[in-house]
C-alpha cells in the first residue's frame, strides 16, 4: 500500500544556498530508489524558512529501506549539522 512522508525542516535564511545544494543531491538520489513515486516541496507562506516535502512511496518498507542506507544517512546528517536540528518525518498510509 502506497505512503506519504511528510518531512520538515527549519532553515535560515544565510544557510539556504547550501541547503538547496544538499537537497539537491538529496532529491537526485532519491528518484532512483525502488519504490519512489514522486515528492513535492513546499515553503510555508507564514514562516519563512519553514519548508515541507511530501514524499509518496510504493510502501513503508520502500521508504524504511531508502531512509536507513547509508548514502541517506550520510548526507542526511550534512542537512541536519546544517539546521542545527533533526529534520522531522510522519508517515500516512492511504485508508
Amino acid at each position: 500500500m502506497a505512503v506519504k512522508v511528510l518531512i520538515r525542516r527549519n532553515m535560515s535564511e544565510e544557510k539556504q544556498p547550501e541547503l538547496s545544494k544538499l537537497l539537491r543531491e538529496l532529491r537526485t538520489l532519491t528518484t532512483n530508489r525502488k519504490g519512489y513515486i514522486s515528492g513535492e516541496t513546499f515553503d510555508r507562506f507564514d514562516k519563512p524558512g519553514e519548508s515541507l516535502v511530501v514524499s509518496t512511496w510504493q510502501s513503508a518498507d520502500d521508504w524504511r529501506e531508502w531512509v536507513l542506507s547509508p548514502e541517506r544517512q550520510a548526507l542526511q546528517a550534512k542537512i541536519d549539522d546544517l539546521l542545527g536540528e533533526e529534520t522531522t518525518y510522519e508517515i500516512f498510509e492511504y485508508s
